[in-house]
């Protein structure tokens, strides 16, 4: 089974006179917090202890809901969990405004929020501000929150540069934090846990001072439990102009006892990334589609989609081995790493052929449903999709006219040569 050991560290850096930042390092719960208050002295140190109070006390009081994620990462099991986040921090979000209208000293206090709730071999992101996680995995660094400011609205919207944003005079200004309002829209995200991963929480007061590039050498080169306070320590020899908090989890396991488990997960993220439709995204939207994504086990012999039947979903070969066949001919045959059925992404049009396992198959499915919702939530994930989606249509398109193009040459060759054929 995996395990985590984790460690934090919280400093007042070199500029202010007050800690506002706060953390949570619980293990036992399996809660990692990150929260970084704004709203002056006393006024902001509430608002980040009482979101870490106020969701550490929801996740205790519904902690059977990650029983249930770590037993069965179900779809219907992912989405409780995602919700037990979500409503977490929204319950946070509501005391701390309640609070504030209630103190005119404290007026206007919030805070950003970060959190990693582990529930056996998944992890549970919820996201708030610009405080952020970082995912290292085998040797990369993978930001996996996006900054809810003004300055990442502005990029991502291409009406600045990254060279104009770097010398902003907006670059600290927030558009989503918990307790600013009733209500706050949570980012949530559900990774897969693998051993060797080692996770890092932090507020801006560190990620400011740190490009994304850094990370992964430091985490190679600082044992875990110094880590934070090497982090600190950096940041405040570049400046510390603002507090400095750092929360390092790292993943263990017994290579030999989660190695299926582990060689499943890898599998599915290589997969993805060969799938034309999903090559585009970066690693934190392909990381929320295999969020969406179930597995299914199919015997030797099983027909997993027919021909002629309605189907709206893609499936992935993780393992073994699958036919396609056309009336009954087999015409291609898939394995580990191949994909088919993403028409039915599209609509509900019948199977164009018949897939069926010729040994003990484990594939990997997205269904249309999910994967509208997931869309629906990320504009530009959906962006990318529907232009990945286009370019696929086109080069089918472009395929099929060569193909055609070299039938009527063939054509109009056998045409040309019958008559002295038949004298």
């Amino acid at each position: 089974m995996l395990t985590t050991e984790a460690f934090g560290l919280s400093d007042v850096g070199r500029k202010r006179q007050h800690n506002e930042d706060a953390m949570l390092v619980d293990s036992g719960l399996g809660l990692y917090v990150v929260a970084d208050g704004m709203g002056g002295h006393a006024a902001g140190e509430v608002a980040s202890a009482r979101a870490v109070e106020v969701v550490k006390q929801h996740v205790t009081t519904n902690k059977s809901i990650l029983k249930d994620l770590a037993k069965d990462a179900s779809q219907a099991n992912r989405a409780a969990a995602a919700a037990l986040v979500e409503v977490a921090v929204q319950r946070a979000c509501n005391d701390i405004y309640k609070l504030a209208t209630a103190d005119s000293t404290k007026r206007g206090m919030g805070t950003t929020f970060v959190c990693l709730v582990i529930a056996g071999s998944r992890g549970v992101i919820g996201h708030v501000g610009d405080s952020r996680v970082y995912l290292v995995r085998a040797g990369q660094c993978h930001r996996l929150t996006e900054d809810h400011t003004l300055i990442a609205a502005q990029l991502k919207a291409g009406t600045i540069t990254r060279e104009q944003a770097a010398t902003s005079s907006y670059r600290n200004v927030i558009t989503r934090a918990v307790g600013i309002q009733e209500s706050v829209q949570v980012d949530t995200l559900i990774v897969d846990l693998l051993p060797g991963d080692t996770f890092v929480l932090c507020s801006d007061g560190l990620h400011g001072y740190l490009a994304d590039d850094e990370v992964a050498p430091l985490v190679a080169a600082v044992q875990a439990d110094a880590l934070p306070k090497r982090f600190v320590d950096l940041a405040n020899e570049r400046g510390g102009k603002d507090n400095i908090t750092s929360v390092v989890v790292k993943v263990a396991g017994d290579a030999a006892a989660v190695s299926e488990e582990t060689a499943e997960a890898q599998s599915r993220m290589e997969a993805l990334k060969k799938i034309p439709l999903f090559r585009h995204l970066t690693y934190k939207e392909q990381t929320a589609v295999l969020s969406i994504a179930t597995t299914r086990t199919f015997p030797a012999g099983r027909e997993i989609v027919t021909e002629g039947q309605p189907g709206e979903e893609l499936f992935v070969v993780i393992r073994g081995r699958v036919a396609i066949e056309k009336n009954g001919v087999e015409i291609a045959e898939l394995r580990a790493g191949g994909h088919f059925g993403e028409m039915g992404l599209i609509d509900n049009a019948p199977r164009s052929a018949t897939v069926r396992a010729t040994e003990p198959t484990r594939v990997m499915v997205i269904s249309r449903q999910d994967l509208m919702t997931l869309m629906k939530r990320e504009s530009i994930l959906a962006v990318k999709m529907l232009w990945s989606f286009v370019q696929v249509l086109s080069d089918r398109l472009r395929a099929t006219n060569s193909e055609l193009s070299e039938a009527r040459q063939e054509l109009a060759v056998a045409q040309a040569i019958q008559p002295f054929a038949e004298e």
